[in-house]
């Protein structure tokens, strides 16, 4: 795929929401995938941080425990297996995914609220979650995120000291398919290698203006 860059000094991103807001159909979201440790969150609240007008995050459900820290309804709108499995036969998600045991999802509400807020919806999910959302009617800009191979995440993932080592073996596993499927031809509009964090978010940036002034 052939992309286009362009000369960010050139443009006034204060009044990017201006851009997008010629949209018929509003802004299009954006779904990141990647591999647990990949840079992907990092790269993710860096966008958000340079533009906290712009961009939204849609806050997912789960039916995990809440880890030290996290707020329900900020980081995600923690549930049951019950009541998570009615709202998915009632249609009220766009996408649902298990890991570990635990149910994930991104509610239709949960995307609506960003967007009535006139901000761009920012999806972070699972392969699971992707090949769903590529079955409905959303139409986001599909951005994979991949470490700069297996050898390097598996540092990553160690110097964390958060996982045992089955787990980390879990998640070396899952990374090897998570990566042959984001770099298969046709599954994301663009793969960025974050072997540098510097250089692997300015392309995202750059990727993610080019396509709103497109729009």
């Amino acid at each position: 795929m052939k992309f286009t860059y362009i000369h960010y000094s050139k443009l006034n991103f204060r009044n990017i929401k201006g851009v997008y807001n010629m949209l018929h159909k509003g802004p299009r979201p954006l779904v990141l995938c990647g591999p647990s440790g990949s840079g992907k969150s990092t790269l993710i609240k860096k966008l958000f941080e340079e533009f906290p007008d712009t961009f939204g995050y849609s806050v997912s459900h789960t039916t995990r425990a809440p880890r030290p820290g996290e707020e329900d309804g900020k980081h995600y709108h923690f549930t049951t297996k019950e009541k998570m499995q009615k709202q998915i036969e009632q249609d009220e998600f766009i996408e649902t995914a298990i890991f570990s045991g635990n149910m994930y999802g991104t509610s239709k509400r949960a995307v609506e609220k960003v967007q009535q807020m006139g901000k761009i919806c920012v999806l972070d999910i699972e392969i699971q979650g992707v090949e769903q959302v590529k079955r409905s009617s959303l139409d986001p800009l599909y951005i994979f995120i991949k470490p700069p191979s297996i050898e390097e995440l598996e540092k990553r993932l160690r110097a964390r000291k958060t996982e045992t080592e089955d787990v980390l073996k879990q998640r070396l596993s899952i990374a090897k398919v998570e990566m042959e499927y984001g770099e298969k031809t046709g599954n994301f509009d663009i793969v960025i290698e974050n072997d540098n964090f510097s250089k692997a978010y300015n392309i995202l940036r750059e990727f993610v203006m080019s396509n709103l002034k497109q729009g």
